[in-house]
């Protein structure tokens, strides 16, 4: 594959990892594995060091700007996150076949998109930060950052869009605050899976290096905007583009990607669950923001 290529990718996926929840990977990982026929652990690997670059030049330009985050969400998610992340891309990765790491993805955000849509289809009041900070929302956090950092070491992205989904369906938060929330959690997380393996792992290859210095220049241009277009969109519109994007990923990875009987068993076992839980969250009535 050309360098060129990989920098036409990323003009698209840094400008998503800066305005939305999901990092740049979730660009890259699908666009390299499904029509570009990259390796699944070559996509994730350069997922994980692009983000560790463009979302963090991201995160610089949220808090310049003083873009309003809720640092104990980060703080939480982050811890839980590391280990999460290590047993991902140390252990689980290994064993897991590309189409079922693919579509388990896909499946995951698909069942955040449909429980989105349910959930913005009125007028509903949202919080501006966590509504409470006890042991209980701190555990909540960090088994959320453990989930999405097992996910991140399996596809290169993760932690941000299930933290996310859980500080808007369970906690009520408004996009507008939950999205550079995730934005900054992703660009930790990133560079703790860049930093697995480019210390522990050969997966850095030349071949990935190559694209990720060609892409360097691109994200960090395409993230910090997309983080500044997000800044002025209200949260409605930010989370119409978001399920418009995991639409588009759900139709490609049901074209491009055969659906053998384990991948089909595997991703609805995952899409189900993560859907069960969605719709828990949704229907937890103890965090709603009550009418003044």
């Amino acid at each position: 594959m050309n360098n060129w290529q990989v920098a036409l990718t990323m003009v698209f996926g840094s400008f998503i990892a800066g305005a939305t929840s999901e990092g740049g990977g979730a660009i890259a990982f699908p666009v390299f594995t499904k029509l570009l026929q990259i390796a699944p652990m070559d996509a994730k690997v350069f997922s994980l060091a692009i983000q560790s670059v463009g979302m963090t030049a991201a995160s610089v330009v949220i808090i310049a700007m003083g873009v309003r985050v809720d640092w104990r969400v980060i703080r939480w998610a982050g811890l839980g996150g590391v280990p999460g992340i290590l047993l991902g891309a140390g252990w689980l990765a290994p064993d897991l076949s590309p189409p079922v790491l693919k579509m388990s993805f896909t499946f995951l955000v698909s069942s955040f998109a449909i429980t989105l849509f349910m959930f913005n289809r009125g007028i509903r009041l949202t919080h501006l930060s966590l509504p409470q900070t006890g042991q209980n929302e701190q555990w909540i956090i960090a088994l959320a950052g453990f989930i999405g950092g097992v996910m991140s070491g399996l596809v290169g992205n993760g932690i941000d869009i299930i933290t996310f989904s859980v500080m808007v369906l369970l906690f009520h938060m408004s996009e507008k605050v939950a999205t550079p929330t995730s934005v900054i959690l992703m660009a930790f997380n990133s560079m703790v899976g860049f930093l697995f393996h480019l210390g522990f792992t050969d997966a850095f290859t030349p071949q990935v290096q190559s694209w990720w210095l060609a892409a360097i220049p691109v994200v960090v241009i395409g993230a910090p905007l997309g983080a500044i277009v997000c800044s002025r969109l209200d949260r409605h519109a930010i989370a119409r583009f978001l399920i418009f994007l995991i639409a588009i990923e759900l139709v490609t990875s049901l074209w491009l990607i055969p659906l053998s009987r384990d991948v089909l068993w595997v991703s609805l076992s995952v899409g189900g669950g993560f859907a069960l839980l969605y719709l828990m969250m949704y229907r937890e009535k103890r965090y709603r923001p009550e009418e003044s």
